[in-house]
């Protein structure tokens, strides 16, 4: 991978992060774990409250890239074959013809995921973890780019069902949106006056670049001290105090390749802890499970990770 290969890819990610910032004020810090997780080839999980953005984030990754997106809408009557897809019989020749569903895609959006039951939510299962379905006996490959952005209100609100662990662990990050200062949000009130701006946003982007993104993440260094790094944090998580169940290795491969994302996009060829550190918590603590008394007493998952970072030696 020569510099040329490097800068080109760092360009691509500066097109389109800029290009979403002209519908996300105030989430350069969201929009780049969202980018980390594509040019990585992982999926993101949007927790937060309604109305904060995640939807909107999105939808504006998606008209960014020049690249076929859906939506799912999740709802408690959803069924596995409104995500998959279905055969219909064909009286023409009596023959069944699959229809795809909307998994194939290139950026697929399922919105509000847990207001699905988890015989629904668990039909992404195998398209997240290996680009590919099952259905009815017969294998079917994704997209080179499938890329979930999963957008969910927080668990106690009505109507939502909890995601299960293996579900939680396919996804690469986790992170929330927040609000904006008042200054951002009196923007965004003018920029919406008389229409909503994402109408008129145009991509920045090919399929082609982002694949070639894709590749120049792959070829960043990481060294084998930093590799064993990512897995001490993650490891800790498996004993740490109040936790009932810690990351898995899933955990360790989604912290060095977005930490090699991350090092691109900072201009390096190689990754430094200090991007391992940043990324420890949206990419570990959605994984780890407290005990219940732990969760009563206020320890949180985001406190465990971060307690470990403080904790571990960064290597020199």
């Amino acid at each position: 991978m020569t510099s040329t290969n490097f800068d080109a890819a760092r360009a691509t990610y500066q097109k389109i992060a800029a290009n979403i910032s002209k519908i996300m004020r105030g989430q350069d810090a969201a929009t780049r774990h969202l980018l980390a997780a594509l040019a990585a080839g992982g999926h993101v999980l949007l927790e937060d409250f309604p109305g904060t953005g995640k939807t909107t984030l999105a939808k504006a990754l998606a008209k960014s890239i020049d690249a076929r997106f859906k939506r799912i809408q999740f709802t408690p009557d959803l069924l596995p074959s409104d995500i998959l897809g279905v055969s219909i019989f064909s009286q023409r020749d009596q023959k069944f013809h699959f229809h795809e569903g909307p998994v194939f895609t290139d950026i697929l959006l399922a919105d509000e995921i847990n207001r699905a039951s988890p015989r629904t939510q668990s039909a992404l299962l195998e398209a997240m973890g290996e680009a590919q379905v099952s259905v009815e006996g017969e294998r079917r490959n994704l997209s080179e780019l499938f890329f979930v952005i999963a957008t969910e209100n927080p668990v106690e609100f009505r109507g939502t069902y909890p995601l299960p662990e293996a579900q939680m662990d396919r996804f690469a990050m986790q992170f929330t949106l927040g609000y904006v200062s008042a200054a951002e949000e009196v923007a965004i009130l003018t920029a919406q006056e008389h229409n909503h701006p994402i109408d008129e946003l145009k991509p920045a982007a090919t399929l082609a670049d982002v694949i070639a993104l894709k590749r120049a993440v792959e070829n960043i260094r990481i060294s084998e001290e930093l590799k064993r790094y990512a897995v001490d944090i993650v490891a800790a998580t498996r004993t740490a105090t109040g936790v009932q169940l810690g990351a898995s290795p899933r955990a360790s491969i989604a912290l060095m390749k977005t930490a090699q994302a991350e090092a691109l996009f900072d201009g390096f060829d190689f990754v430094v802890p200090e991007q391992i550190q940043k990324l420890a918590v949206p990419v570990i603590a959605h994984r780890v499970v407290l005990e219940p008394q732990a969760r009563f007493s206020g320890i949180t998952a985001r406190g465990v990770v971060e307690d470990i970072v403080k904790k571990l030696k960064v290597p020199a």
